[in-house]
Protein backbone atom coordinates (compact mmCIF):
# COMPACT_ATOMS: atom_id res chain seq x y z
CA UNK A 1 0.00 0.00 0.00
CA UNK A 2 0.94 3.80 -0.41
CA UNK A 3 2.58 5.26 2.45
CA UNK A 4 0.13 8.33 3.97
CA UNK A 5 0.41 11.48 1.32
CA UNK A 6 2.28 14.40 2.37
CA UNK A 7 0.21 17.41 2.56
CA UNK A 8 -0.78 18.56 -1.05
CA UNK A 9 0.94 21.66 -1.78
CA UNK A 10 0.27 23.78 -5.34
CA UNK A 11 2.79 25.58 -7.55
CA UNK A 12 1.96 28.73 -9.18
CA UNK A 13 3.16 30.28 -12.78
CA UNK A 14 2.05 32.56 -14.15
CA UNK A 15 1.27 32.94 -18.00
CA UNK A 16 0.12 35.11 -20.68
CA UNK A 17 -0.69 33.49 -24.31
CA UNK A 18 2.44 31.43 -25.58
CA UNK A 19 4.87 34.70 -23.42
CA UNK A 20 6.99 34.39 -20.99
CA UNK A 21 6.15 32.63 -17.78
CA UNK A 22 7.26 33.82 -14.39
CA UNK A 23 6.90 31.25 -11.17
CA UNK A 24 8.28 30.60 -7.99
CA UNK A 25 12.23 29.50 -8.67
CA UNK A 26 12.21 33.04 -10.73
CA UNK A 27 10.40 35.35 -8.14
CA UNK A 28 13.26 33.82 -5.52
CA UNK A 29 15.66 34.75 -8.32
CA UNK A 30 14.58 38.35 -7.51
CA UNK A 31 14.30 38.67 -3.86
CA UNK A 32 17.41 37.18 -3.73
CA UNK A 33 19.06 39.77 -6.61
CA UNK A 34 17.15 42.29 -4.11
CA UNK A 35 18.71 40.48 -0.47
CA UNK A 36 22.26 40.67 -2.07
CA UNK A 37 22.69 43.14 -4.82
CA UNK A 38 24.29 40.29 -6.76
CA UNK A 39 22.95 38.38 -9.62
CA UNK A 40 26.08 35.43 -8.83
CA UNK A 41 25.70 35.71 -5.39
CA UNK A 42 21.61 34.78 -5.83
CA UNK A 43 22.05 32.11 -8.68
CA UNK A 44 24.31 30.55 -5.72
CA UNK A 45 21.50 31.03 -3.66
CA UNK A 46 18.99 29.74 -5.29
CA UNK A 47 20.65 27.05 -6.61
CA UNK A 48 21.02 28.17 -10.55
CA UNK A 49 24.01 28.14 -12.68
CA UNK A 50 25.19 32.30 -13.01
CA UNK A 51 24.68 31.77 -17.09
CA UNK A 52 21.13 30.21 -16.13
CA UNK A 53 20.03 33.46 -13.61
CA UNK A 54 21.55 36.09 -15.77
CA UNK A 55 19.40 34.48 -18.92
CA UNK A 56 16.24 34.12 -16.21
CA UNK A 57 16.75 38.16 -15.36
CA UNK A 58 17.01 39.39 -18.96
CA UNK A 59 13.63 36.98 -20.00
CA UNK A 60 12.00 39.00 -17.02
CA UNK A 61 13.48 42.68 -17.78
CA UNK A 62 12.07 41.54 -21.28
CA UNK A 63 8.38 41.06 -19.99
CA UNK A 64 8.02 44.11 -18.30
CA UNK A 65 7.69 47.55 -19.69
CA UNK A 66 10.29 48.68 -17.07
CA UNK A 67 13.82 46.66 -15.63
CA UNK A 68 12.80 44.40 -12.67
CA UNK A 69 16.75 44.73 -12.38
CA UNK A 70 19.22 47.20 -12.90
CA UNK A 71 22.06 45.15 -13.50
CA UNK A 72 26.09 45.99 -14.02
CA UNK A 73 28.05 44.00 -16.08
CA UNK A 74 31.05 42.39 -13.75
CA UNK A 75 31.10 39.07 -14.80
CA UNK A 76 30.46 35.66 -12.77
CA UNK A 77 32.53 36.87 -9.59
CA UNK A 78 31.66 40.33 -10.00
CA UNK A 79 29.22 43.24 -10.71
CA UNK A 80 26.48 44.58 -9.10
CA UNK A 81 22.72 44.31 -9.56
CA UNK A 82 19.82 46.21 -8.08
CA UNK A 83 15.99 45.31 -7.66
CA UNK A 84 14.03 48.29 -9.44
CA UNK A 85 10.53 49.39 -7.92
CA UNK A 86 8.97 47.60 -10.80
CA UNK A 87 10.96 44.44 -9.60
CA UNK A 88 9.59 44.96 -6.24
CA UNK A 89 5.97 44.94 -6.96
CA UNK A 90 6.12 42.08 -8.87
CA UNK A 91 7.33 40.06 -5.85
CA UNK A 92 4.46 41.75 -3.88
CA UNK A 93 2.14 40.86 -6.47
CA UNK A 94 3.11 37.05 -7.39
CA UNK A 95 3.06 36.79 -3.43
CA UNK A 96 -0.41 38.64 -3.45
CA UNK A 97 -1.71 35.80 -5.57
CA UNK A 98 -0.08 33.15 -4.27
CA UNK A 99 -1.86 33.67 -0.55
CA UNK A 100 -5.32 34.12 -3.02
CA UNK A 101 -4.44 30.72 -4.12
CA UNK A 102 -3.67 29.20 -0.83
CA UNK A 103 -6.94 30.08 0.32
CA UNK A 104 -8.50 28.51 -2.56
CA UNK A 105 -6.38 25.22 -2.15
CA UNK A 106 -7.63 25.27 1.18
CA UNK A 107 -11.49 24.98 0.26
CA UNK A 108 -10.17 21.99 -2.78
CA UNK A 109 -8.48 19.87 -0.06
CA UNK A 110 -11.97 20.35 2.25
CA UNK A 111 -13.62 18.83 -0.55
CA UNK A 112 -11.39 15.99 -0.88
CA UNK A 113 -13.48 14.66 2.15
CA UNK A 114 -16.51 14.94 0.39
CA UNK A 115 -17.22 11.43 -1.13
CA UNK A 116 -19.42 13.60 -4.07
CA UNK A 117 -16.48 14.28 -5.98
CA UNK A 118 -14.23 11.30 -6.54
CA UNK A 119 -12.97 13.03 -9.87
CA UNK A 120 -11.04 15.40 -8.12
CA UNK A 121 -9.94 12.78 -5.56
CA UNK A 122 -8.72 10.71 -8.63
CA UNK A 123 -7.04 13.94 -10.14
CA UNK A 124 -4.71 14.76 -7.12
CA UNK A 125 -3.71 11.18 -6.43
CA UNK A 126 -2.50 10.77 -9.78
CA UNK A 127 -0.60 14.12 -9.46
CA UNK A 128 1.07 13.55 -6.05
CA UNK A 129 1.85 9.93 -6.54
CA UNK A 130 5.80 8.98 -7.36
CA UNK A 131 6.95 5.03 -8.20
CA UNK A 132 10.50 4.09 -9.69
CA UNK A 133 8.38 1.36 -12.32
CA UNK A 134 8.49 2.46 -15.74
CA UNK A 135 5.01 2.34 -16.29
CA UNK A 136 2.29 3.23 -14.08
CA UNK A 137 -1.20 2.51 -15.66
CA UNK A 138 -4.22 3.42 -13.47
CA UNK A 139 -8.03 1.36 -13.72
CA UNK A 140 -10.77 -0.11 -11.88
CA UNK A 141 -10.43 -3.53 -10.54
CA UNK A 142 -13.06 -5.44 -12.63
CA UNK A 143 -12.82 -9.11 -10.86
CA UNK A 144 -10.91 -10.63 -7.48
CA UNK A 145 -10.90 -14.79 -8.07
CA UNK A 146 -9.30 -15.73 -4.60
CA UNK A 147 -7.04 -18.60 -4.35
CA UNK A 148 -5.79 -20.91 -1.18
CA UNK A 149 -2.75 -18.56 -1.15
CA UNK A 150 -2.64 -15.99 -4.00
CA UNK A 151 -5.70 -14.17 -5.80
CA UNK A 152 -6.25 -13.42 -9.23
CA UNK A 153 -6.65 -9.29 -9.90
CA UNK A 154 -7.84 -7.94 -13.01
CA UNK A 155 -7.56 -4.20 -13.70
CA UNK A 156 -9.49 -2.53 -16.42
CA UNK A 157 -6.98 0.22 -17.46
CA UNK A 158 -9.02 1.09 -20.96
CA UNK A 159 -12.09 0.36 -23.04
CA UNK A 160 -10.32 -2.56 -24.41
CA UNK A 161 -7.07 -3.04 -22.18
CA UNK A 162 -7.07 -5.04 -18.82
CA UNK A 163 -4.24 -6.01 -16.88
CA UNK A 164 -4.13 -9.53 -14.67
CA UNK A 165 -2.02 -9.39 -11.32
CA UNK A 166 -1.79 -12.46 -9.13
CA UNK A 167 -1.36 -10.88 -5.03
CA UNK A 168 -1.62 -12.59 -2.24
CA UNK A 169 -5.15 -13.23 -0.73
CA UNK A 170 -3.74 -10.74 2.87
CA UNK A 171 -2.70 -7.94 -0.13
CA UNK A 172 -6.38 -8.05 -1.30
CA UNK A 173 -7.51 -7.66 2.34
CA UNK A 174 -4.77 -5.34 2.94
CA UNK A 175 -5.81 -3.43 -0.20
CA UNK A 176 -9.43 -3.91 0.18
CA UNK A 177 -9.05 -4.63 -3.66
CA UNK A 178 -12.66 -5.37 -4.62
CA UNK A 179 -15.01 -4.78 -7.92
CA UNK A 180 -14.98 -0.91 -8.75
CA UNK A 181 -11.85 0.04 -6.46
CA UNK A 182 -9.20 2.46 -8.20
CA UNK A 183 -5.88 1.13 -8.46
CA UNK A 184 -2.62 1.64 -10.18
CA UNK A 185 -0.57 -1.56 -11.53
CA UNK A 186 2.87 -0.83 -11.36
CA UNK A 187 5.08 -2.31 -13.75
CA UNK A 188 9.06 -2.40 -14.13
CA UNK A 189 10.13 -2.05 -17.72
CA UNK A 190 12.38 -5.04 -17.46
CA UNK A 191 9.51 -7.39 -16.68
CA UNK A 192 7.97 -6.16 -20.27
CA UNK A 193 9.29 -8.67 -22.84
CA UNK A 194 8.14 -7.83 -26.55
CA UNK A 195 6.94 -10.02 -29.71
CA UNK A 196 5.95 -9.38 -33.31
CA UNK A 197 2.63 -9.57 -33.26
CA UNK A 198 1.70 -13.01 -34.87
CA UNK A 199 -1.90 -14.69 -35.95
CA UNK A 200 -2.37 -17.46 -32.88
CA UNK A 201 0.51 -16.86 -30.84
CA UNK A 202 0.59 -18.65 -27.78
CA UNK A 203 2.25 -18.02 -24.44
CA UNK A 204 2.44 -18.80 -20.70
CA UNK A 205 2.43 -15.29 -19.72
CA UNK A 206 -0.99 -14.42 -18.50
CA UNK A 207 -1.05 -10.76 -19.75
CA UNK A 208 -0.27 -10.58 -23.64
CA UNK A 209 -1.03 -6.75 -24.85
CA UNK A 210 -0.99 -5.59 -28.41
CA UNK A 211 0.16 -2.00 -29.37
CA UNK A 212 1.72 -0.06 -32.51
CA UNK A 213 5.20 0.83 -31.67
CA UNK A 214 5.20 5.00 -31.24
CA UNK A 215 8.98 5.86 -29.57
CA UNK A 216 12.00 3.85 -29.84
CA UNK A 217 15.02 5.18 -27.80
CA UNK A 218 17.98 3.54 -28.64
CA UNK A 219 21.17 3.14 -26.49
CA UNK A 220 24.56 1.69 -26.25
CA UNK A 221 23.33 -1.92 -24.86
CA UNK A 222 19.96 -1.46 -24.01
CA UNK A 223 16.78 0.09 -25.53
CA UNK A 224 13.35 1.45 -24.53
CA UNK A 225 9.95 0.81 -26.81
CA UNK A 226 7.15 2.60 -25.97
CA UNK A 227 3.81 0.93 -27.24
CA UNK A 228 0.59 2.75 -27.41
CA UNK A 229 -2.54 0.52 -26.31
CA UNK A 230 -5.72 1.84 -25.76
CA UNK A 231 -6.71 5.34 -26.25
CA UNK A 232 -3.48 6.83 -25.19
CA UNK A 233 -2.52 4.51 -22.74
CA UNK A 234 1.27 3.19 -23.23
CA UNK A 235 3.60 0.51 -22.04
CA UNK A 236 7.19 0.93 -22.39
CA UNK A 237 9.75 -2.09 -22.20
CA UNK A 238 13.14 -2.08 -22.00
CA UNK A 239 15.43 -4.70 -23.97
CA UNK A 240 18.43 -4.80 -25.26
CA UNK A 241 19.99 -3.97 -29.13
CA UNK A 242 20.25 -7.06 -30.45
CA UNK A 243 16.61 -7.97 -29.51
CA UNK A 244 15.65 -4.82 -31.27
CA UNK A 245 17.36 -5.23 -34.43
CA UNK A 246 16.17 -9.04 -34.31
CA UNK A 247 12.42 -8.06 -33.73
CA UNK A 248 12.84 -5.21 -36.68
CA UNK A 249 11.14 -3.03 -34.68
CA UNK A 250 10.30 0.73 -36.05
CA UNK A 251 7.81 2.82 -35.12
CA UNK A 252 4.21 2.47 -36.60
CA UNK A 253 4.81 -1.55 -36.43
CA UNK A 254 2.52 -3.51 -34.23
CA UNK A 255 4.10 -5.56 -31.22
CA UNK A 256 2.81 -7.76 -28.23
CA UNK A 257 3.79 -7.08 -24.62
CA UNK A 258 4.09 -10.21 -22.26
CA UNK A 259 4.13 -9.17 -18.70
CA UNK A 260 3.92 -12.39 -15.85
CA UNK A 261 0.99 -11.64 -13.65
CA UNK A 262 3.06 -11.93 -10.73
CA UNK A 263 5.64 -9.20 -12.21
CA UNK A 264 2.44 -6.93 -12.02
CA UNK A 265 2.31 -4.81 -8.62
CA UNK A 266 -0.88 -3.17 -7.46
CA UNK A 267 -1.12 -0.27 -5.44
CA UNK A 268 -4.54 2.06 -3.66
CA UNK A 269 -4.20 5.19 -2.35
Amino acid sequence: MLTEAAPMTASLVLRRGGGGQIGVQRIALLEAVGTLGSISAAARQVGLSYKAAWDAVQALNNLFDRPLVAAHAGGLHGGAAQLTGEGAAVIAAFHAVQAELAHVFEAVERRLGDPATPPLRSLLWSLGMKTSARNALRGVVESVTPGAVNAEVILRVGPETRIVAIVTRPSVEDLALAPGREAIALIKSSFVILAAETPGLKTSARNCLAGTVIHIEPGAVNSEVTLELDQGKTLTATLTRESLDALALAVGARAVALIKASHVILAVE
